[in-house]
């Protein structure tokens, strides 16, 4: 199976890698393993499903980072130690195909959306025709959030520590064109990438999640809230 990204670990420390894809599901439905299941549901007033040799049009695509969640401030004194502080749930992010017009697979359309953005590596027309035995979570709008991250970690410095979570999303809109002339409209969203971070409350931070993780639950007035 392939993954949904791996986890990555930023921190306004220095760089400290530990390793490691619309609030509903509309628009059709799909099997548990990501692939359509024939489905004709949707939120599209036809009832008809759109034709099997159509092309997708992707516009006004976008990635964002979203914070899912993060810990309370926590104080380490000198030689530095293990943060224990739970993360708490900010977001939940959930996958979402949203459709006007005759029915689509939303496992088709992020199927499409996938290898557009190149989270899909595959020569085939439609996730129907991929015979690659590879099963893409990108495209499986079931897939449940990933859990909070809450194993401990090492630090040698002292400090005010907050840790977090986040998802990279990505969301587009599209147009499906049938050889016939009738078009499939819509919006999907989901996500690709799971992030994570630790924000030292007494240094200044840049990226977008740390300075949201510390505007949350570092002290006002500290260098990492300081423009966040």
């Amino acid at each position: 199976m392939r993954d949904i990204g791996s986890r990555i670990w930023a921190t306004g420390l220095a760089a400290l890698v530990l390793g490691a894809g619309l609030t509903a599901c509309t628009g059709g439905t799909g099997g548990g393993d990501g692939r359509p299941d024939g489905g004709a549901s949707g939120t599209g007033t036809a009832a008809a499903k759109a034709c099997g040799d159509g092309t997708y049009s992707w516009s006004a695509v976008k990635e964002s980072d979203r914070l899912t969640g993060v810990s309370e401030r926590e104080r380490l004194g000198a030689g530095g130690g293990a943060l224990r502080n739970p993360l708490e749930r900010v977001y939940t992010p959930r996958p979402s195909v949203r459709t006007e017009g005759p029915t689509l697979s939303p496992a088709e359309v992020l199927f499409s959306l996938g290898k557009k953005i190149g989270e899909v590596d595959s020569t085939a027309r439609t996730l129907a025709d991929d015979d690659s035995g590879t099963t893409y979570a990108f495209t499986d709008v079931h897939v449940k959030a990933p859990p909070l991250d809450n194993g401990a970690v090492r630090l040698d410095g002292a400090g005010d520590f907050v840790t977090y979570d986040g998802v990279r999303e990505v969301a587009g809109d599209f147009r499906y064109s049938c050889p016939d002339g009738r078009t499939t409209t819509g919006h999907a969203r989901t996500w690709r990438v799971v992030l994570g971070g630790i924000v030292n409350c007494g240094e200044a931070v840049e990226a977008r999640l740390a300075r949201q993780a510390a505007r949350l639950s570092c002290e006002t007035g500290s260098a990492a809230t300081k423009g966040a």
